[in-house]
């Protein structure tokens, strides 16, 4: 019988929990989608790169939203299950408060492994493939980023400035400049313009103009009446260099490893061809380390902050601000998780006391709880 009424809660506790995630994932995934779209809008991208660019970032969303989602589903679960007198069945049946406490415990330390590996291996691998599809992607919407009487420098070392269209599209009083290095640079001045296929290139023709060629401050320039501005293989100024979080974690570890000089396993860190490895960026790796390995274990706290439900009956008088304290106590868990990240530093044994936290928050709530249902049990 104690497993019928364990599973019946884990079930109920799960299907709401499921239904809020991804509920409440997909929402802020929306909001976030539509900030997307100035990939497409303003740097000129495909289409595809925006729907695979956002679909890919939607692992992170469920890793960020986890916990609280987890910590409020079987918050209010638990709750209505007192409200409704259904705790009363399982007391009644002899189930023990403490095998109740356990079995839940247990059930969050499976979360919890759940929870590493979706921030450990799944969310970076996702957010480096989003990362590539911007390194890949070219620009092929040039007229959509271009803004009238606005400088426009979304493409690397170019800027595009035009007074406006006319009605066929023209751009007019265009400025071009295109910039290799302080001591030279190119600048046009052109009456008109539009943009034109030609093979697989993207062309500005410009009409009725000038190019001015500034190289070590010698400066050429020559009139045209056409001239042709190619615009193939252009970048854009947005940001396609792999971030600490998009690394993948083997990879953190063998950049850690290599910035420390520490020989662990005998794991060979010659070939660590990393980005960003480089010892002004050590404490941004330990970071993310901690991100992905301790704050999933704030979870087991969480789970134990809310079986403190159960040890008061809704009959006691203040129950309701009991309640409203245990949910306190829950979010201010949740914060002090993502706070702990200000005081990491770049020496991983001073950080000991930092990542033992969730540990020690365990320990200290089961043995609150253990404790009082003793106490309990004596006063009986």
């Amino acid at each position: 019988m104690e497993k019928i009424l364990f599973r019946k809660l884990l079930i109920d506790c799960l299907i709401f929990f499921l239904i809020t995630l991804v509920s409440s994932s997909i929402i802020i995934w929306v909001f976030q989608a539509v900030n997307f779209l100035d990939i497409m809008i303003e740097d000129g991208r495909d289409y595809l790169v925006y729907i695979n660019y956002s679909l890919l970032n939607f692992p992170k969303i469920v890793s960020k939203v986890l916990p609280f989602v987890f910590f409020f589903s079987f918050f209010y679960v638990i709750s209505r299950y007192e409200l409704n007198n259904e705790l009363i069945i399982f007391w009644n049946f002899g189930v023990n408060k403490i095998q109740l406490i356990n079995f839940l415990l247990i059930f969050s330390i499976f979360l919890t492994v759940i929870q590493i590996s979706l921030a450990a291996f799944i969310v970076p691998t996702s957010q480096d493939k989003a990362r590539s599809f911007l390194r890949t992607s070219s620009v092929n919407f040039l007229e959509s980023f271009i803004k009238q009487k606005k400088f426009n420098d979304t493409i690397k070392n170019v800027t595009i400035y035009t007074d406006g269209k006319d009605k066929n599209g023209n751009l007019l009083n265009i400025y071009l400049k295109k910039e290799e290095n302080i001591d030279n640079f190119q600048i046009t001045y052109a009456k008109k313009g539009n943009f034109i296929n030609k093979k697989d290139a993207k062309i500005l023709v410009l009409y009725e103009g000038e190019t001015i060629n500034v190289v070590k401050d010698k400066i050429t320039n020559f009139r045209f009446s056409k001239s042709d501005f190619n615009l193939k293989n252009l970048e854009t100024n947005t940001t396609t260099y792999i971030k600490t979080q998009e690394v993948s974690t083997f990879k953190l570890l063998k950049c850690y490893l290599k910035l420390n000089n520490l020989n662990f396993l005998n794991i060979d860190t010659k070939d660590v061809i990393i980005e960003n490895c480089v010892p002004e960026n050590l404490n941004n790796v330990i970071k993310e380390l901690f991100k992905r390995f301790i704050i999933p274990f704030y979870i087991p706290s969480l789970m134990l902050i809310i079986l403190f439900l159960i040890l008061k009956s809704k009959e006691n008088v203040n129950y309701f601000n009991y309640r409203i304290f245990i949910f306190l106590l829950g979010l201010l868990i949740i914060i002090s998780s993502e706070m702990s990240l200000r005081f990491i530093k770049n020496d991983i044994f001073e950080n000991v006391k930092i990542f033992i936290i969730p540990i020690i928050i365990m320990i200290l709530i089961y043995s609150v709880i253990y404790f009082n249902l003793n106490s309990f049990k004596e006063k009986k």
